[in-house]
């Protein structure tokens, strides 16, 4: 580990975007040297957000010569920088696959030949798939639906790999619905909070899919940020995937219910997981990390 007497600094890919902001923004107030890529693509974000005290790169992490020379002098690596909508990338798999597998290898060798302390690796729930009951637990076999999944997970055994192999310090985090400050709210396929939440400030009905019964384990960023800040000070757990969720889930009526008013339902989703409900007792126990926020309470 670290020597935590020096200044820590640290490298954020999609440092710009919802939950990378509030982790450089956490990560400034610590008083840590930030630096972050992002090739500000994203069509889900409202906007972009930056923190005065970081360093910004408008750099694509397929690129791998051009992000190479940022790793240099970095301690931690938190790695957010995604193709991270479902649909799209089932419209558009190469990319995805890119983006997400190509792009995460790049980052892991960068930080290898950096010599950098270890990489913090944001991956998804939705590799449980429909095959895995709730509660979902790391060791269920993985059930990937699209594009989507299949390039994260591929990104977890990369991580592995460069554990296992290279002796790089790894931690692949699969998060469940992460909701909060500066959330996504663009396009019809952002995130269901956000997305509710604005088309309720709008006078508009909530867009309920299907059935409106598929329930989600949902998240609040802070506690995800809190996660990842965790991972830089274990001394165990590498090369392995860790659920982020708070092990209670809602359904989508029970989010319009929460929220309250006029919804409507729209036609179902290929490729999409039924039920998420996270077993975080690993997390608990090696991070020793805990969800603080209740969805109900955020929405009150």
């Amino acid at each position: 580990m670290k020597n935590k007497n020096k200044n820590m600094k640290a490298l954020v890919t999609g440092g710009a975007g919802f939950i990378g902001s509030n982790l450089v923004d956490s990560l400034i107030d610590k008083g840590w040297e930030v630096v972050v890529i992002d090739n500000l693509s994203s069509v889900s974000h409202e906007q972009f957000y930056f923190n005065d005290k970081a360093t910004y790169y408008e750099y694509d992490i397929i690129e791998f010569e051009k992000i190479k020379p940022l790793f240099k002098g970095v301690d931690y690596v938190f790695h957010l920088a995604a193709e991270s909508r479902i649909q799209p990338a089932i419209q558009n798999p190469t990319y995805a696959i890119t983006v997400n597998s190509v792009g995460t290898c790049n980052v892991l060798q960068a930080a290898r030949e950096a010599k950098c302390d270890r990489v913090i690796y944001s991956s998804t729930s939705a590799s449980y798939g429909l095959k895995n009951l709730p509660p979902l637990k790391e060791d269920m076999p993985k059930d990937c639906l699209n594009p989507y999944s299949v390039s994260k997970v591929n990104g977890e055994e990369l991580c592995k790999m460069y554990t296992d192999l290279f002796g790089l310090k790894t931690i692949s985090f699969r998060h469940f619905n992460v909701y909060g400050d500066r959330q996504c709210t663009r396009g019809q396929y952002a995130p269901v909070i956000g997305l509710f939440l604005k088309q309720k400030s709008e006078n508009k009905p909530m867009t309920v899919i299907g059935d409106g019964l598929q329930t989600r384990d949902y998240t609040n960023v802070k506690d995800v940020v809190n996660a990842n800040i965790l991972a830089t000070e274990c001394d165990s757990g590498f090369g392995e995937v860790f659920n982020i969720g708070t092990g209670r889930s809602y359904s989508i009526l029970e989010v319009c219910d929460l929220i309250g008013g006029e919804f409507e339902y729209i036609p179902a989703r290929i490729g999409e997981c039924r039920f998420t409900q996270a077993d975080n007792s690993k997390a608990k126990r090696i991070l020793k990390w805990e969800p603080q926020i209740k969805l109900e309470d955020y929405l009150r």
